[in-house]
């Protein structure tokens, strides 16, 4: 039995395999409709989400399993004071397989001590969200045929973005990986992060504030929108929530080949006008989800089409 608690838990031919399958799901959605028949599906949300969420249950549901869980830790155990090894442990009666996501850093690897099943880290805190990660890395292949040879910016809260943490993490272990870093002052990569970046001799970064002066060198930019649920004070929030806005404007200034990314909920960074881009991808980016996430899904139950 197997758990995803950081997309390093693949090896790098693991994740081009499950890119694979998640291609050929997108390709032929009908050849996998059946193959989770009779499997279930919980999803242990302690902490508000849409796109996660309802993209595990469709990815379920399409595969033809069914879901069971709760969107919000007050309407669980959670709130009576119930462990989330307890929790886990008492999930694992009922289903086949567990997402969950956590507003505590490191919850969901201490519930598959615990669990019974296999179980997907939907995000922990500030931490890790691999399944989101899993999805920008198909995004960016579908898009340019490769995960190396590029450069990269993520501009925006650099801090507490768990999605930016994980992806550079994953792209570390690709060849001729450039990283260029847009944030605030107040907002920019721990220094655990930079530390991992420093270990990797074959990795080149810089980090600016500017998003005009990154724009022009960049294959992929990663926007992220910052995070009012981060914040200790709405004061600091309301200061840095508009810092960056990527606009038609600022487009002109990237190269016709570039794509943007964002993981989604947005705000106010990307204007509207740039949906109309042909550059922009995040819509496509969630699509994706769905498919990378029936793939995993496979993968852990060990499912393949005409093996159940």
């Amino acid at each position: 039995m197997r758990h995803l608690m950081t997309p390093l838990d693949l090896t790098v031919e693991e994740l081009d395999d499950l890119m694979d399958v998640a291609e050929d799901i997108k390709a032929d959605p009908q050849r996998y409709a059946h193959v989770c028949d009779g499997k279930l599906l919980a999803t242990l949300f302690y902490e508000p989400s849409t796109r996660t969420r309802l993209s595990f249950e469709a990815a379920m549901l399409h595969l033809g399993g069914k879901t069971l869980g709760f969107a919000d830790a007050s309407s669980s155990s959670a709130a009576k004071g119930e462990s989330v090894a307890d929790t886990i442990r008492v999930v694992s009666c009922f289903a086949d397989i567990a997402a969950m996501r956590h507003f505590k850093e490191g919850a969901p690897m201490v519930a598959a001590q615990f669990s019974g099943i296999p179980l997907i880290n939907a995000g922990d805190g500030g931490h890790q969200h691999p399944t989101q990660t899993l999805t920008d890395l198909m995004t960016i292949r579908s898009d340019k045929g490769r995960l190396s040879d590029m450069t990269i910016g993520m501009c925006g809260d650099l801090k507490f973005g768990r999605t930016v943490h994980s992806l550079i993490r994953a792209l570390l272990r690709y060849e001729n990986i450039r990283f260029v870093f847009i944030s605030p002052e107040e907002l920019k990569l721990p220094d655990y992060i930079i530390e991992e970046i420093r270990s990797n001799d074959k990795v080149e970064y810089k980090e600016l504030t500017k998003l005009e002066q990154a724009l022009p060198e960049l294959d992929v930019l990663y926007m992220t929108r910052v995070q009012r649920e981060r914040f200790f004070n709405e004061e600091d929030y309301v200061r840095l929530k508009d810092f960056y806005i990527l606009d038609a404007n600022k487009m002109e200034l990237a190269s016709d080949d570039m794509i943007v990314l964002h993981p989604l909920p947005r705000v106010n960074e990307i204007s509207v006008e740039v949906d109309k881009d042909k550059r922009a991808r995040y819509f496509e980016q969630v699509r994706n989800g769905m498919y990378i996430r029936m793939a995993l899904i496979l993968m852990l139950l060990d499912i393949k089409p005409g093996k159940q």
